[in-house]
């Protein structure tokens, strides 16, 4: 999230950049491409957190495994289930 410039839940290359000038690794605009070219799972120039993670923890991680399901949980918890309240005649249109 603090590297997240333009709040979209991905990490596009500038905000890539600031992170690793934050860390004290500074890279090329070339070298900061193929990073994402190679961490991303999808298109375009940006990754995901979910990437993120799949990255720093690696995709056998048994860590990994458990925070993707418990995100997905919380996904679940969030969509609205069951029948919509009642109305009353006087509200339909």
């Amino acid at each position: 999230m603090e590297f997240d410039l333009n709040e979209d839940g991905g990490i596009d290359i500038m905000s890539l950049k600031r992170m690793m000038e934050k860390l004290g690794v500074p890279k090329t605009h070339l070298e900061l491409k193929k990073l994402i070219m190679e961490v991303s799972s999808g298109p375009g120039e940006t990754f995901s957190y979910s990437d993120f993670l799949k990255m720093m923890l690696g995709k056998r991680s048994a860590i990994l495994k458990m925070i993707l399901m418990y995100e997905e949980k919380a996904r679940e918890q969030e969509k609205p289930t069951g029948l919509p309240a009642k109305k009353a005649i006087s509200e339909l249109p």
